[in-house]
């Protein structure tokens, strides 16, 4: 992939478990604690996506300690 630009590139959308997002180009192993969420193609088409569907940019235990309805990441009630 080395030398290859990002028009041409293939790349995925990978998810965390705080569900963040991020891109990762194809072929490469997705780092530990991402997954990929079945979105490929250009650099500029999987940000997209991201554009679109990651509304709340907040990371999940946040948002739910916010609602009062789960932990913040410390395994006990928020």
């Amino acid at each position: 992939m080395l030398g290859e630009n990002e028009d041409t590139a293939e790349f995925e959308v990978v998810v965390n478990d705080e569900e963040q997002y991020s891109v990762w180009p194809v072929g490469r192993e997705v780092p530990a604690g991402w997954r990929a969420v079945g979105q490929r193609g250009p650099k500029r088409h999987c940000l997209a996506w991201i554009d679109e569907n990651w509304t709340d940019m907040r990371p999940r235990a946040l948002r739910a300690a916010l609602a009062g309805t789960g932990t913040a990441g410390t395994g006990e009630p928020a």
